[in-house]
C-alpha cells in the first residue's frame, strides 16, 4: 500500500479515525494537510507528526463554510505542490448537538437535523468540489469518503446521521461517475462502532452505557469495538494503487456485523 509522497486532506483530523489516518499515511511517505475545527488538536497532531520525522501541515477549516473549504484547499497545494487524496472525514453525530431525548423525531429540532446533514452530506460535496481542480492535476487521484453502516441499517436516536450517511453512499457513486473521465476514483468506506471521541459520546448518551455498548458489539463476529488505525489503513488502501480497479465502491469494515442477524454469544463468542 504505498501512499509515499502522496498528498492528502484529511479534514475533522484532530481526533479519531482522521487523526489515526494523518499518523498513519504520514508514517508511510504520505504529506499531510491536517483540517479541524479545534485549532489546538489539529495543531498537536501536524506538530506530532513532524516531530516523527513526517511532513504535515494545519488548517482551520469548516467543511461547511465554501470560503474557508476553497482556501483549506489552496493552503495545501500552496505547501505540497498539488492534491492527490481528499479524505472526506469530518463528521457529527446528532447526540453531539442535543441530549438524547431530542435525538429522535419528536424531540429533535430542525436546525440539529439539518447541521447533520450539513456537516456530513454537504461538507464532502463542497470539499471534493474545491478540491477538484487540483485532483485533476495528480497522477493518482482520489476521494475516500467516511460512510457508516448506520446508511444501511438503523439504530436508536441515529436518524439525522443515518440519512446523512446514506446520501455520502450515493454521493459517492454519482461523484465516481462525474469524475470518471478526470481518472479521479471516488470510494467510500463503511464502519461500525470504533473506539473514537464520536463513539463514546453516543454511549454515554445512552440511558445504560455499559449495556449499549455491549449491544453495539453483540453482533460482531470480531467481538470488540474496532480501532481508529485500522480504518487508516484501509483508508491508505483506497488511495494507493494498489487499490487502481477499485471505483464507486463502498466497503464495510464492520468486524462481521451487518453479515448475520444473531448475536455473538449464540454461537460463542
Amino acid at each position: 500500500m504505498s501512499v509515499k509522497d502522496l498528498r492528502f486532506v484529511i479534514t475533522g483530523s484532530g481526533t479519531g479515525i482522521g487523526r489515526a489516518t494523518a499518523q498513519v499515511a504520514a508514517a508511510k511517505g504520505a504529506k499531510i494537510m491536517v483540517s479541524d475545527l479545534n485549532d489546538a488538536n489539529g495543531k498537536q497532531v501536524a506538530e506530532d507528526i513532524r516531530k516523527s520525522g513526517g511532513a504535515a501541515e494545519y488548517f482551520h477549516c469548516d467543511v461547511t463554510n465554501p470560503q474557508e473549504v476553497e482556501a483549506l484547499m489552496k493552503a495545501t497545494a500552496d505547501a505540497f505542490g498539488g492534491i492527490d487524496v481528499l479524505h472526506n472525514n469530518a463528521g457529527i453525530h446528532e447526540t453531539a448537538l442535543a441530549p438524547a431525548d431530542q435525538c429522535n423525531i419528536e424531540g429533535m429540532p430542525l436546525e440539529v437535523f439539518r447541521k447533520v446533514l450539513e456537516v456530513n452530506a454537504v461538507g464532502p460535496w463542497l470539499c471534493t468540489k474545491y478540491a477538484l481542480p487540483y485532483l485533476k492535476k495528480s497522477e493518482n487521484a482520489s476521494v475516500i469518503n467516511a460512510a457508516s453502516t448506520g446508511s444501511q441499517s438503523g439504530y436508536p436516536n441515529n436518524s439525522a446521521y443515518g440519512t446523512s450517511k446514506g446520501g455520502i453512499r450515493l454521493q459517492t457513486q454519482n461523484l465516481a461517475v462525474d469524475l470518471a473521465k478526470y481518472k479521479i476514483r471516488v470510494n467510500c468506506y463503511g464502519p461500525t462502532a470504533i473506539a473514537t471521541d464520536m463513539v463514546t459520546n453516543f454511549v454515554k448518551q445512552s440511558p445504560d452505557p455499559v449495556a449499549f455498548e455491549k449491544a453495539l458489539i453483540a453482533t460482531s463476529l470480531i467481538p470488540r469495538l474496532g480501532r481508529p488505525e485500522e480504518v487508516a489503513e484501509l483508508v491508505c488502501f483506497l488511495a494507493s494503487k494498489e487499490s487502481g480497479f477499485i471505483n464507486a465502491a463502498y466497503i464495510l469494515i464492520d468486524g462481521g456485523s451487518l453479515a448475520w442477524r444473531g448475536s455473538a454469544d449464540q454461537i460463542g463468542l
